[in-house]
């Protein structure tokens, strides 16, 4: 049995979310309790980004093992690619916000810069699934089965069978 790469790839991605997530929401929660202003919308974005990827990751690894039928190859690369580009904005837009404070201490300051490296990581990690889906099934590795060829194979070997 080969070593399933994408099952390790989808695992980060998982937990990368979620740390993604947790970070973020510190952030907001620093700010709408410690702070009168509202929390920057760049922080707002990385919140509902790995939301988006958490139920991205349902869809692609759900469908593909357990309704196989409803699996459309090319609809994954979509998400994977779409979580790839609200990732990358995500990590710019917040990366660009961090250098533009006048000062940034304290937890509230780390947590917002590891969510940007996080982003950073799950951006790579997302672009790599992409890329990885995308030659599978260029390549014919990714295949959805087609019923009507499938029951010729079926009966070819049936045939086959009873000859031997």
């Amino acid at each position: 049995m080969a070593f399933n790469w994408v099952l390790i790839l989808r695992a980060q991605q998982l937990i990368f979310s979620l740390i993604v997530l947790g970070l973020s929401a510190y952030v907001v929660n620093w700010y709408t309790m410690d702070t009168r202003t509202a929390s920057p919308t760049q922080v707002n974005f990385l919140v509902a980004v790995p939301v988006i990827s958490i139920l991205s990751l349902a869809y692609n690894e759900g469908v593909s093992r357990f309704a196989p039928r409803l699996y459309m190859p090319y609809v994954a690369i979509g998400i994977d690619a779409l979580n790839s580009v609200l990732y990358f904005g995500g990590f710019i837009a917040l990366a660009v916000f961090l250098n533009g404070l006048l000062f940034c201490r304290g937890n509230v300051c780390g947590s917002a810069r590891a969510a940007t490296a996080f982003s950073a990581l799950s951006f790579g990690a997302w672009t790599s699934s992409a890329v990885l889906m995308a030659l599978a099934k260029f390549r014919g590795g990714a295949r959805k089965p087609n019923p009507r060829t499938q029951g010729m194979y079926a009966a070819e070997m049936k045939d086959a069978a009873s000859r031997a």
